[in-house]
């Protein structure tokens, strides 16, 4: 990255050229970003930097940071009139006729969100951040030019009221640092990071500056010594390698001190040696000869060139022992894997006159950057607001840092701490909403199972499955979350719909019967009186309500009918409508399954203690204000209330109902039991609510208890035949709580 002159110094735009000229060559691109530094010059003129300098000035380091980047003429020109629209009512038409759509567009998805009216602060930062990424998803470049143009507003934060940079450092360290890091352009986010810092909290930013200071010279002679002593080491072997030191930043060095509580002489890599190899093949030969030479520290070898981050950077790290007992850690990489480790995406798509294409450039992102493609999605996540949103990106995007793959080897970065059910999330909605099981390395595990960097996942779904509200408890992964609540948020809706429905087609029936017109007597406006009437927000929480038991028909009949004004219908229309509204009752006739006391409609609940399901033989239990509850005939908790009992059948069953089914497996213990019950469960395609083992005091039996979902009778009957079929288990037995 090309040290710009200090804070807010003088620059021409000579400097930039000197910049572009060692890439752009073609006198039509160069004159471009001429043309637009005169028309920002001429549109700014009369505008001053906090700093009294000119405003201009800010322009040309965007374009000199961005030129450094190697970004194509059009993202330069549009770094320097990224200002423009917003600041000196520049018209769009004009515009677009001197600089095109292209460079339009750009300089329009950079412009700053400041119209809009949020509720506080919170919302509006979520709001213009969620801007910005939906900008960025659709091209790369802008987040280029944001990134520019905030380091160099950093770089003058002195000029700013102290409240000012407490505001816009926190949001560069929130936002733009990770940006930054997850495009892999490690120069800018460490600036950014230590700029940040040091207007957070000067007081530790100045002590561990001082730390560093104070160590520098014996560190610097020690990491010279080492690198004279590994330099020995590799020219007896004829390889061709550059060699250089590599300080930390400082606020890498304050989050090890104060979020891992770690020592400033307990960090190992406060000085790194880095190793530049000719070929990939040569970074593992210098690391077998550092590794024969000296001890390496156990636990500290990271491959990243068979397993690259997300941000596409790859190296090999470990740390060693020198002679003296100081501690160094090493990097060895490529020239190219260094390019992109200091410069990320931006050195892996540099510019090239006869080569640039802006669409083929933004899909390669897409394809090569693991985390784009999800970044993109959530970004434009309708079922989010904006807050949820900068939640789901901050946990999930920027502080992801475990890897794992999928069966065909393409990498999933998710944070510290998830579970397959995360993984399952990241891959699809539909994944995660009919995960069943899942093998991490080929093994059956838990859905609660922490995955590890390496880990291979593999999903097992059902298509009659859903979500559990216990995935809740441990799912790590902001966005997982949110699918799982919008899941529950979305079948809660379609049941309350449902409900609303058989609620206003019980009024029209009790209208009916008085002999009322439904059409007159049960419209929106009526029944919003009735709603007011009754303390209810609106017509549909009153249905809603009717639905509940919290108003009764007779409530809401009497607040929509007037029997001065009714207009009594004569037989013929009355036998019309009855026929109408017995036609939409057959709609929701499969909503009945047990007809009680020889009633149908009848609240009713299946009862958790004995959970019977279609096929049992069951009856009805008359509760105190809970309605009927559905026993089977053989539960011991009914046998001493035969007063209460009432006949209940089943009716026809709904299409794709599930009944819950506890079961107590009791089998000698051996190694994978519990993975075999599983996989019976799956292939008789139940769907499994619960598992837990118990092993016995003298560990020769084992206890598991298995709560599942199945279909009828039938299907539960053959489960229990094939879980008996499973080697050393005992007994199978339908559980009653």
């Amino acid at each position: 990255m090309v040290k710009t002159f200090g804070n807010d110094d003088y620059i021409t735009i000579d400097d930039v050229f000197k910049e572009t000229d060692k890439y752009i060559k073609k006198p039509e691109n160069k004159a471009l970003i001429m043309k637009a530094y005169d028309y920002a010059s001429k549109k700014h003129a009369n505008q001053m930097r906090k700093s009294g300098n000119p405003y201009v000035f800010h322009l040309l380091h965007v374009a000199l940071t961005l030129a450094d980047l190697r970004v194509d003429p059009n993202t330069i020109a549009a770094g320097l009139l990224h200002d423009t629209i917003e600041d000196c009512e520049v018209c769009d038409e004009e515009f677009i006729t001197l600089f095109g759509e292209d460079i339009y567009n750009l300089v329009e998805a950079v412009t700053k969100v400041n119209k809009l009216k949020f509720n506080d602060d919170s919302e509006y930062l979520a709001s213009n951040h969620r801007k910005i990424f939906v900008a960025m998803a659709k091209d790369v470049r802008v987040i280029m030019i944001k990134l520019a143009d905030r380091l160099h507003n950093m770089r003058t934060l002195q000029f700013m009221s102290k409240a000012k940079q407490k505001k816009i450092a926190q949001e560069t360290l929130d936002v733009y640092a990770p940006i930054a890091h997850r495009l892999g352009i490690s120069e800018l986010k460490n600036e950014l990071e230590d700029l940040s810092f040091r207007y957070l909290d000067y007081d530790k930013y100045k002590e561990i500056a001082n730390l560093v200071e104070r160590k520098k010279v014996e560190r610097d002679q020690d990491v010279e010594d080492m690198i004279e002593k590994i330099r020995t080491e590799l020219d007896e072997h004829n390889i061709k390698y550059d060699i250089k030191g590599r300080s930390k930043h400082l606020y890498s060095i304050y989050k090890k001190m104060y979020y891992k509580h770690k020592r400033f002489d307990e960090i190992f890599d406060l000085s790194a040696i880095r190793i530049i190899a000719k070929t990939e093949l040569s970074c593992y030969e210098i690391l077998g000869y550092i590794h024969a030479r000296f001890r390496p520290v156990p636990g500290r070898f990271k491959d990243y060139i068979a397993m690259p981050k997300s941000n596409m950077y790859q190296s090999l790290h470990t740390t060693i022992v020198g002679p003296n007992g100081n501690i160094f850690e090493i990097q060895i990489r490529t020239q190219e894997m260094d390019d992109v480790a200091e410069r990320g995406v931006a050195a892996h798509w540099r510019y090239k006159e006869n080569q640039y294409h802006k669409e083929q450039q933004q899909k390669e992102i897409e394809e090569k950057l693991t985390w784009y493609k999800d970044f993109a999605q959530m970004s434009y996540d309708e079922d989010a607001d904006s807050k949820t949103v900068m939640n789901i990106i901050s946990n999930d995007i920027f502080e992801a840092n475990v890897y794992v793959l999928t069966p065909k080897g393409k990498v999933i970065p998710l944070p510290q701490g998830s579970t397959p059910i995360d993984f399952a999330y990241r891959i699809h909605t539909d994944i995660g909403n009919t995960t069943v099981g899942a093998k991490v390395n080929n093994t059956l595990v838990p859905l609660s199972t922490v995955l590890k960097n390496g880990d291979v996942v593999n999903i097992l779904t059902n298509k009659n499955a859903h979500p559990s509200e216990d995935w809740l408890k441990f799912v790590k992964s902001a966005h997982a979350k949110q699918k799982i609540r919008s899941y529950f948020i979305k079948r809660e809706q379609s049941e309350k719909k449902e409900l609303i429905d058989k609620a206003k087609l019980a009024l029209n029936k009790a209208l009916l019967e008085r002999e009322y017109d439904p059409n007159t007597f049960a419209t929106k406006k009526k029944l919003e009186a009735a709603a007011r009437n009754l303390k209810f927000p609106n017509d549909q929480e009153l249905l809603y309500g009717l639905a509940n038991h919290r108003v009764s028909l007779t409530q809401i009949v009497e607040e929509v009918t007037d029997t001065k004004q009714s207009k009594k219908l004569k037989d013929n229309a009355l036998k019309a409508l009855l026929n109408k509204v017995s036609k939409k009752k057959k709609q929701y006739k499969h909503l009945k399954r047990v007809t009680i006391g020889g009633l149908s409609g009848m609240k009713y609940s299946l009862s958790k203690c004995c959970c019977p399901i279609y096929g049992d033989e069951i009856v009805g239990y008359i509760t105190k204000g809970d309605g009927v509850k559905i026993h089977r005939k053989d539960c011991p908790n009914i046998k001493k209330k035969q007063d209460r009992l009432i006949d209940a059948v089943w009716d026809e069953p709904l299409k794709d109902t599930l009944y819950n089914v506890n079961l107590e497996i009791i089998s000698e213990n051996r190694d994978f039991l519990l993975s075999d019950i599983v996989i019976v469960c799956s292939q008789a395609k139940v769907n499994m609510d619960q598992v837990k083992s118990i092993v016995s005091g003298d560990k020769m039996t084992v206890t598991t208890s298995l709560s599942v979902e199945v279909k009828s009778l039938e299907q539960l009957n053959t489960l229990i035949a094939n879980l008996n079929k499973v080697t050393n288990v005992l007994k199978v037995n339908r559980v009653i709580m």
